[in-house]
C-alpha cells in the first residue's frame, strides 16, 4: 500500500515538473518573440518596410510555426504596428496625406478582388526582381549624386496628384499592388514603397511615414480575410504586439532625427533584402 502510495505521488511530481518545464519553455518562448519584435518594430517604423519579411520567416523557421498561421497572426499583428507607426509619423508630420488618400481609394478595392485568386510563384520572382532593380537604379543614382553633384540624370515622370492623370495613375497603381497584397499577404510596405520611390518626389522621412500609413489602411482590410478564415492564432500576435508597438515608435522618432542619405541607404538595404526574399519563393 505505502508502495503504491510512493510511485503515485511521485508520478503526480513528474507530470508537475513537466508541466512546470512546458510553461517556463512557452514564457521563454514569447519573452523571446517579444524581444525580437521589438527590433523588426523599429525597423518596420525606420524604414516602413521590413515587417513581413522578417517576422512571417521568424515564426516559420526559429519557431516552428505552421506556414498558414504565421501568414494570417503576422498580417493581424503588422495591422496594430503600423496603424501605431501612421499615427506617429502624422504627429511627426512626416507623411504625405495626399499620397496616402488617393493609394489606398485603388489599394483597399484591390485588395479585396484579389483575395479568392492565385498567384504563380513566377509572378512572385518578378515582383522581386523589379524592386531589386529599382534598388539598384536608385542606389546609382543616390552614389552619383554625392560623388558627381554636378551631374544631371533623367528622372522619371513625377505623378502630380492636383492633376486627373496623377490621380488615375496613382488609384490604378494602388488598386494593382492592393489587389497582389491581397493575393500574397506579402511585400504591403516594399512595394509601396518601390512605387513611391519611382513616381513621388517625397524626401526619405515623408516616404516611410507615407509607406507605413497607407499599409496601415490596406492591412485592415485585408486582416479581415485571415481572422475569417480561423488561422489567426492570438498566443503570437499578442507578444508581437507587446514588442513591435513600441519599437515602431522607437523607429518613428529615430526616422525624424536620422539624415536624409543615411536613411535612404537603410531603406535600400531592406528593400533590396525584401527583394531577395521574394526571389527566393
Amino acid at each position: 500500500m505505502l508502495l503504491c502510495f510512493s510511485i503515485h505521488q511521485n508520478y503526480r511530481l513528474v507530470g508537475f515538473l513537466r508541466l512546470n518545464t512546458q510553461f517556463l519553455g512557452l514564457t521563454v518562448n514569447y519573452l523571446l518573440l517579444s524581444f525580437l519584435s521589438f527590433f523588426v518594430g523599429i525597423i518596420v517604423g525606420l524604414t516602413g518596410v521590413g515587417g513581413a519579411s522578417l517576422i512571417t520567416p521568424m515564426l516559420i523557421f526559429f519557431f516552428q510555426v505552421p506556414a498558414s498561421i504565421a501568414v494570417s497572426s503576422d498580417v493581424v499583428a503588422a495591422t496594430l504596428m503600423k496603424v501605431v507607426g501612421g499615427f506617429k509619423h502624422l504627429q511627426q508630420q512626416t507623411l504625405d496625406l495626399q499620397v496616402v488618400k488617393w493609394l489606398a481609394l485603388g489599394s483597399v478595392p484591390g485588395s479585396l478582388g484579389g483575395g479568392n485568386q492565385n498567384l504563380d510563384c513566377i509572378l512572385l520572382r518578378l515582383i522581386g526582381a523589379a524592386i531589386a532593380l529599382v534598388v539598384v537604379l536608385a542606389m546609382t543614382q543616390l552614389l552619383l549624386k554625392i560623388f558627381l553633384p554636378n551631374l544631371k540624370l533623367p528622372q522619371p515622370p513625377e505623378w502630380d496628384l492636383n492633376t486627373n492623370s496623377g490621380r488615375i495613375f496613382t488609384v490604378s497603381a494602388g488598386a494593382i499592388l492592393g489587389c497582389i497584397v491581397g493575393i500574397t499577404s506579402v511585400s504591403s510596405g516594399s512595394m509601396f514603397a518601390l512605387l513611391l520611390i519611382a513616381f513621388f518626389r517625397l524626401d526619405s522621412s515623408k516616404l516611410v511615414g507615407t509607406d507605413i500609413s497607407q499599409a496601415a489602411i490596406l492591412l485592415m482590410f485585408t486582416s479581415l480575410g485571415h481572422l475569417s478564415l480561423g488561422t489567426v492564432d492570438w498566443s503570437l500576435v499578442l507578444p508581437i504586439w507587446l514588442g513591435s508597438v513600441p519599437g515602431v515608435l522607437v523607429g518613428a522618432k529615430f526616422c525624424q532625427i536620422m539624415p536624409q542619405r543615411p536613411l535612404k541607404l537603410v531603406i535600400y538595404g531592406m528593400l533590396a533584402m525584401a527583394s531577395w526574399k521574394l526571389y527566393q519563393v
